[in-house]
């Protein structure tokens, strides 16, 4: 009997699309990861991709008075699908055959996610570009990722960050953070990390679907990562 293909969701914030401190889209950026995706692809691992749309927004930061939390975040979601679309561009580039489906419809540009279609896309080995996070507001797209995951039934969720893992402090501003190799989804929450919302933690702990954090900013480590590096921090059940 044939080895089952390796199926993996690989969720990146929207800063994977732009250079180091700034904002928007940087296309060689965009052809940098596009190209790391080609290889395993090609390899035959089966990738369902959420992208965020914090190097244009954040939902829940632009929110106050003047733009109310639900209308801040679907316009955060309409950021994911310009994402979505500009990764598209690139892998087509790349020789790499890709879809982008979409939570909220914009039948025009993308097609409108539905589960059957979207496993069909990955039986033909096309990375499947997830945008427009669940379709509803007040829900992130680590819980969109993490919701994907179960529903495609990949065998991890992989989280691209900008530290090297997840860590018992912010290393940003506590040099003797430690940096951890494994952590059980429980110590997670007990410990309040921020790794990703309670919402996503809580349904890979019920699925029972590690986490592998890793630093997606070091180049080739998405690569790795889709590979099956052991890169940065497993968040498993035991």
């Amino acid at each position: 009997m044939a080895e089952k293909a390796r199926r993996v969701l690989l969720k990146l914030s929207g800063e994977a699309m732009s250079a180091a401190g700034s904002f928007g889209i940087d296309g060689k950026v965009v052809r940098q990861l596009a190209a790391e995706l080609r290889v395993p692809v090609q390899a035959g691992i089966e990738v369902g991709l959420v992208i965020g749309g914090g190097n244009y927004l954040r939902g829940k930061s632009v929110a106050d008075a003047s733009i109310g939390r639900a209308t801040a975040d679907y316009m955060g979601m309409l950021a994911t699908v310009m994402n979505g679309l500009a990764l598209h561009s690139a892998l087509t580039a790349e020789g790499v055959d890709a879809r982008v489906l979409s939570a909220i419809e914009v039948r025009n540009v993308v097609e409108s996610f539905v589960l059957g279609r979207c496993l069909r896309h990955l039986a033909k080995k096309r990375v499947v570009i997830l945008v427009g996070g669940t379709g509803n507001p007040y829900f992130s797209t680590d819980t969109c990722a993490s919701l994907r995951a179960v529903e495609i039934g990949a065998s991890v969720l992989l989280k691209g960050t900008k530290v090297s893992g997840v860590y018992s402090e912010d290393p940003n501003k506590d040099a003797k953070a430690k940096r951890y190799e494994r952590i059980t989804f429980a110590e997670v929450l007990r410990q309040g990390l921020q790794v990703m919302d309670t919402t996503a933690i809580a349904m890979c702990m019920e699925h029972r679907l590690p986490i592998r954090v890793f630093d997606m900013m070091e180049r080739g480590n998405v690569r790795r990562a889709l590979e099956g590096g052991e890169l940065g921090t497993l968040i498993a059940s035991e």
